[in-house]
């Protein structure tokens, strides 16, 4: 899910509690795999991991999940997008430490 939070500070008061709250939340839900997080200024990325659509739905219609919703769409966000997909494969690579940080120049990725 990408989301566009408020830029005021009232309106985002109890967000990273209420964020907090619902990863513990869906971790406790059986078929539950993980969550990733990504924030900046204004946007945030939350992925969530679940071992099948039934998981998920049992996560969407969580009742405490459903009542956050709403106080996200009253309150913390501008908007929101959803994504479900299928992982087919997953692979990472990492600079070995031996080798350093890598050099950075001013092209974007």
């Amino acid at each position: 899910m990408t989301t566009a939070l408020s830029t005021d500070a009232a309106d985002l008061a109890g967000y990273a509690e209420a964020a907090a709250e619902m990863a513990d939340l869906a971790a406790r839900i059986d078929g539950y795999l993980g969550m990733e997080f990504a924030r900046d200024a204004g946007c945030g990325i939350t992925v969530s991991y679940w071992r099948d659509l039934d998981a998920l739905r049992t996560w969407r219609d969580n009742v405490e999940h459903v009542a956050v919703q709403r106080l996200g769409r009253e309150r913390f966000y501008l908007g929101y997008r959803a994504r479900i997909c299928h992982v087919e494969r997953e692979y990472e690579w990492t600079r070995p430490a031996e080798l350093g940080a890598p050099v950075h120049d001013d092209r974007e990725c």
